[in-house]
């Protein structure tokens, strides 16, 4: 009985799928498929006429592995040594298949939610507190992080690392971009206590940004899945998010607890992805930030991001798929344009050939003297 193995690649996703068959299944019924006929010369010649069902495509090559095979299509002939113990087959080529919708639900009974899931109107929002729900001090924390250093006789970093440290959690900037220490219970307790200081110098006033709370209310009016993230403590978050008079507002709020790295790391983003439903479908998400690496972030992980000038000028943001100075310049059809599947940043980029161009060789030149 001889093995047959199909290497179906798709044009859409780019990815292998594997199909097999036997030489008992050779008797299938008709389908309307793609038909091959192998002739298979080992020490019995086997004639085989067979269809693979629910494939469409064309053939690219024949490989062979451990006999000679021929293809009657006449795209090539692999020579090759005559093994009784191998009798297998691969055929690459091909299939032209749509893609699945990922968006799609089928366990879904109600096929008026399987449409509003496949249309643009079914997406999430991710937004960051500090910088995009209420002001960002950054010379605040700068004097957490100095003081912090002045407590535990550390030279106080410097502006450049300090704006690198933008986005960490604490402890990923103390070991990574400081470099105070590497042990983990030292890194905990730094982390802690910078947040202490910070909490001290700020006395729990919070300054909400214009049109954020607006903004909010409008995407919990049409029930669009909100999700909050911050890489400080959950506790001062909370704290945060009842002084400014939101809570009941979000979906999901996650804080430093909840991922083990921050920006530009997609970590977070993902993970609020995942919990609001959105995990085969993180391109449905967008992502609100204020800085580079928010969006560095969010492009990492297949998300939009929108990008509110305020810390940063609008000119250094234009990496983000949108530049606000305000939330409230959005409306929900902008975020129904970002969250498009069709729009050309999720185009699978079609293969381009690349033509060797050989260097030209440079001989060395022998300096002669005529006598």
């Amino acid at each position: 009985m001889a093995t047959f193995v199909f290497r179906v690649q798709s044009e859409c996703l780019g990815l292998p799928q594997a199909v097999t068959t036997t030489s008992r299944a050779l008797d299938c019924a008709p389908s309307p498929s793609v038909k091959f006929c192998h002739r298979i010369s080992s020490a019995a010649t086997l004639r085989s006429s067979f269809e693979v069902p629910k494939i469409t495509g064309k053939l690219w090559r024949v490989e062979h592995h451990g006999f000679s095979v021929r293809s009657q299509s006449g795209l090539e002939e692999a020579p090759g040594p005559i093994e009784q113990d191998r009798r297998s087959l691969e055929v690459t080529y091909f299939a032209e298949t749509t893609t699945r919708d990922r968006a799609d639900d089928p366990s879904l009974n109600n096929p008026l939610l399987r449409q509003h899931r496949l249309g643009c109107g079914w997406f999430a929002v991710l937004l960051e507190w500090e910088g995009v729900i209420v002001e960002d001090d950054s010379a605040l924390e700068r004097k957490a992080w100095t003081a912090l250093a002045e407590e535990e006789s550390k030279r106080p970093p410097p502006a450049y690392m300090l704006k690198r440290a933008e986005g960490m959690k604490n402890e990923q900037a103390i070991s990574e971009v400081f470099c105070w220490s590497r042990d983990f219970l030292q890194l905990r307790r730094l982390a802690i206590r910078k947040e202490e200081l910070y909490e001290e110098m700020q006395g729990g006033v919070y300054r909400l940004r214009p049109g954020s709370k607006e903004f909010v209310q409008t995407l919990k009016m049409h029930k669009i899945p909100i999700a909050v993230a911050s890489t400080r403590p959950m506790k001062y978050l909370e704290r945060a998010i009842e002084a400014v008079g939101m809570e009941g507002f979000f979906n999901l709020v996650l804080a430093a607890e909840d991922a083990h790295r921050g920006k530009p790391d997609p970590e977070m983003y993902l993970y609020a992805a995942e919990r609001l439903g959105f995990g085969n479908v993180p391109e449905r998400c967008i992502v609100f930030g204020n800085s580079n690496s928010s969006v560095e972030a969010a492009h990492d992980g297949r998300m939009k991001c929108v990008a509110v000038a305020g810390k940063h000028p609008v000119y250094e943001l234009g990496a983000g798929d949108l530049v606000v100075r305000r939330l409230d310049e959005l409306s929900v059809i902008d975020l129904k344009n970002l969250s498009d599947l069709d729009s050309p940043e999720f185009q699978v980029p079609e293969l381009e050939l690349e033509m060797e161009v050989e260097e030209e060789r440079i001989l060395p030149q022998v300096a002669t003297k005529d006598w």
